[in-house]
């Protein structure tokens, strides 16, 4: 590659290409035709001597070369941006909508104190919650069809933090943590009593379960003790659980950081299991094509500032 003649408007299109993955979005992104991106490609796969992107079984994607060029670019054009982009930008002034993708538990614990602090600091913010389906939310903002999601997603930030270059393009900041608590109403049998783990296993118990698995973390752990417990109910959503449960004699694990936000705080007794699970952790995440956006970035640093983020962190 010659730099003396080469033309540097083509590392926008490098990075708009890489960051999207898509000829087609990446010249939605740029504001720009689809012939146009594909022709400024081949003059890329030209200068680079590189394919840049190939097609796979699952679409296109960056090959080697391109991988190792692409962080070099992104820091030169985000230096570039930071050089160039106004010094002041005024959120109150602002005006644009974002799509949230989380559950219902999430968005109850979050949205108050984002809309309050939206209302208050940038009124031309619009925000619209959107379903999780499947509880993996990367095809959503590979797709660019969520600009943000929050929520307990272990595999997959697992994954990110082993740097997968299928994710390159997505980010992840920890939210909070919370540990998992045994619920019942008040005046239930086992409130006045001790939680032994065979009271447990006696008792009914609700399941939450996004994905309609008939078992969760709980019976993997209590079969490696030689115990188990009957399931009579299983619900797709914690806001159902809180409500079953202050309403009978189920009983049912749950994050302790939901708990205030349900509505149903005062109506139930807290107990600690007899037995050991995972934290529960919270993560929000985002794609690469947002990372610089002032809007953006406002909204994430704002879900940060939460009350109730920071005191679960």
């Amino acid at each position: 590659m010659n730099f003396q003649t080469f033309d540097l408007n083509l590392l926008r299109i490098f990075d708009a290409v890489m960051t999207e993955q898509n000829i087609t979005r990446a010249a939605e992104r740029l504001s720009t035709t689809q012939p146009a991106v594909s022709n400024a490609l081949k003059r890329l796969r030209e200068a680079a001597n590189d394919d840049i992107l190939v097609r796979t079984a699952r679409g296109m994607k960056p090959t080697p070369r391109a991988e190792e060029l692409w962080p070099t670019v992104r820091a030169a054009l985000a230096s570039l941006e930071n050089v160039l982009a106004p010094e002041h930008f005024d959120i109150s002034t602002a005006k644009a909508s974002l799509r949230i993708a989380m559950a219902d538990s999430t968005a109850n614990l979050l949205l108050p104190q984002l809309m309050e602090r939206i209302r208050k600091q940038a009124p031309g913010i619009d925000i619209r919650m959107i379903p999780l389906p499947g509880r993996d939310p990367r095809p959503m903002l590979l797709n660019a069809d969520a600009d943000l999601a929050v929520g307990s997603f272990p595999g997959i930030v697992a994954q990110l933090r082993e740097g997968q270059q299928r994710d390159v393009t997505l980010h992840h900041l920890r939210l909070y943590s919370g540990e998992p608590m045994c619920i019942m109403r008040k005046g239930h049998p086992l409130a006045d009593q001790e939680l032994t783990i065979d009271r447990y296993c006696e008792a009914l118990h609700l399941l939450v379960s996004f994905s309609g698995s008939p078992s969760g973390p709980a019976d993997d752990v209590l079969a490696t003790l030689g115990k188990s417990r009957r399931i009579a109910l299983t619900v797709n959503q914690f806001s159902t659980a809180f409500h079953m449960v202050a309403c009978s004699d189920l009983i049912a694990v749950v994050p302790h950081h939901l708990i205030e936000a349900s509505n149903f705080a005062d109506q139930l007794e807290v107990k600690v299991l007899p037995f050991q699970l995972p934290i529960v952790y919270v993560d929000m995440l985002w794609h690469e094509r947002d990372m610089r956006h002032p809007v953006h970035k406002w909204v994430r640093e704002t879900v940060t500032r939460i009350p109730a983020v920071s005191e679960h962190d």
